[in-house]
């Protein structure tokens, strides 16, 4: 689809809803520009490794993932925990276990950091020239889409981290964008992951926005208690 399909009213109509979300999201594009630049977390990709296993089990990503990735960084900066991807694809499950019981994020984080892992380059480098070369459509035949544990939307969140302007077709994200579809009174398509990641880029285009930008402002604006994540958390972003 490209942007012609919509009308000059249609594509004001869509960047007119789209600001409206990203209004209270101040702070949010450093933060992606971060994320782009393969500098969260630090910079240590076995953290953002940390994070992505942790986070692929679907619990919540500010009071259960981060909290936890917090405690693997302490372990790992008093010697206790691997510090890079050699050392995480060689983890052992009982060491780490008193730290997050679920044995399946570690196996993820042990399989994907051994793929990515490469004795001539440094962390960051390893994960950004997977992230360059890995394919979208097919991503399930990647090595890294073939890890046990590793959907869409693991692999996605990789990537972005690896420095790919794009976005992860999960249930909020799928949410917010088609309520932003229905509010600017257009169609498109968001029924399949593939889609609804290639109308985010279109989306992108149309409006201004980063793919990886709109993809956070789906969660940053969701609600906790009566607090948009976004107020809640927003000092805790350059951290992360």
């Amino acid at each position: 689809m490209s942007p012609q399909t919509l009308s000059r009213q249609e594509q004001q109509q869509l960047k007119e809803v789209v600001d409206c979300y990203m209004k209270p999201c101040g702070g949010l594009r450093t933060h992606c520009e971060r994320c782009l630049q393969t500098r969260r977390w630090g910079g240590n990709v076995t953290l953002m490794l940390v994070d992505a296993a942790f986070m692929s089990i679907g619990l919540n990503y500010f009071t259960s993932v981060v909290p936890a990735v917090a405690r693997y960084e302490e372990w790992m900066y008093k010697g206790h925990a691997p510090a890079s991807l050699a050392e995480l694809s060689c983890l052992s499950y009982k060491s780490l276990a008193p730290l997050w019981k679920n044995r399946r994020s570690w196996q993820m984080a042990r399989d994907v950091a051994a793929c990515l892992a490469d004795d001539h380059v440094d962390d960051p480098t390893a994960l950004r020239r997977w992230a360059g070369d890995a394919p979208l459509e097919t991503w399930e035949t990647d090595p890294v889409g073939a890890v046990k544990g590793v959907g869409i939307n693991t692999y996605q969140y990789l990537r972005m981290m690896g420095g790919v302007d794009t976005s992860m077709p999960d249930k909020i994200v799928r949410r917010v964008i088609a309520d932003v579809v229905s509010r600017a009174g257009i169609t498109l398509a968001i029924n399949g992951d593939l889609e609804l990641i290639e109308t985010i880029d279109l989306i992108g285009k149309l409006t201004g926005y980063r793919p990886i930008e709109l993809c956070w402002m789906t969660w940053m604006v969701q609600s906790e208690g009566k607090i948009m994540r976004m107020a809640r958390y927003r000092e805790l972003l350059p951290r992360i």
